[in-house]
């Protein structure tokens, strides 16, 4: 299907690797312009060549932290006008609240929270203009099924996701969409990197607790980048313009409920 977004402009976030880079791939394939960043410059460059390689599109890459106002504005200034934007970032390290600092909280709600909303505040009103805009904000499951040891994550994102909710009511009659996908368990460096904390924390081998972890998601298996990627671009494509303001999970199946 042709998803009529071939020659658009994209600014991906922290797009070197996982979901992010699905994202960036997703979207070259359908002929999007694409500018990706992330914080890692020689992984960055790598990507970006390689979904030169595979796509044929035209791949820009910014190093910088995209958490930090110089990194916004080097971002944009290599995608000054996007029209589709998505929002993505390392989401914080688990572990018991009684030992996070006040640091640790402004970070996570910085990172996770704010700079989503910086950037969106810097290309929505031209997006509006052009009357066609697409934002993605890549949170987590978590925003509807809270994972414990993740509570940094749990309320800096669940603020963005109060936010989108008002704001995307706001900006549909310009054709500029805002949506959140919440991804379940891939098996991205982020999830890795959770599973050696819980494998230390339970006494078990990583493998040990990555089976576990798998056994309890219906679909049998941990996603993929690129099928995340592909949900992505679907929201993107000119056929999503009457879905707006929605959090879509993306988890196998794993959350249980109705809604």
């Amino acid at each position: 299907m042709d998803l009529g977004i071939k020659g658009k402009n994209a600014l991906v976030c922290a797009a070197s690797k996982g979901l992010g880079k699905g994202c960036a791939l997703a979207l070259a394939r359908e002929g999007v312009n694409v500018v990706i960043t992330a914080r890692g410059k020689e992984a960055l460059e790598a990507t970006a060549e390689e979904i030169r390689k595979a796509t044929g599109a035209k791949v820009v890459a910014v190093a910088g932290d995209i958490a930090t106002a110089e990194g916004r504005a080097q971002a944009l200034a290599a995608c000054p006008n996007p029209d589709i934007l998505v929002n993505n970032a390392g989401g914080p390290p688990p572990g018991d609240f009684r030992n996070w600092t006040r640091e640790d909280w402004l970070k996570a709600i910085d990172a996770n929270m704010l700079t989503p909303i910086e950037l969106i505040k810097a290309t929505v009103d031209g997006m509006i203009a052009r009357r066609f805009g697409r934002v993605v904000n890549i949170t987590s499951s978590a925003v509807k099924a809270p994972i414990a040891e993740l509570g940094l994550s749990n309320g800096a994102r669940t603020g963005l996701t109060g936010f989108i909710a008002g704001l995307s009511r706001k900006t549909a009659h310009a054709n500029v969409t805002i949506n959140n996908l919440l991804p379940g368990r891939f098996w991205t460096d982020r999830l890795k990197g959770n599973t050696e904390h819980n494998a230390k924390q339970q006494g078990k081998t990583v493998d040990e607790v990555k089976a576990a972890l798998e056994k309890t998601i219906p679909a049998g298996r941990f996603g993929t980048p690129d099928e995340f990627g592909a949900y992505c671009a679907y929201l993107c494509s000119a056929q999503a313009s009457y879905v707006t303001g929605q959090n879509l999970l993306i988890d196998g199946g794993a959350y249980p409920g109705t809604f």
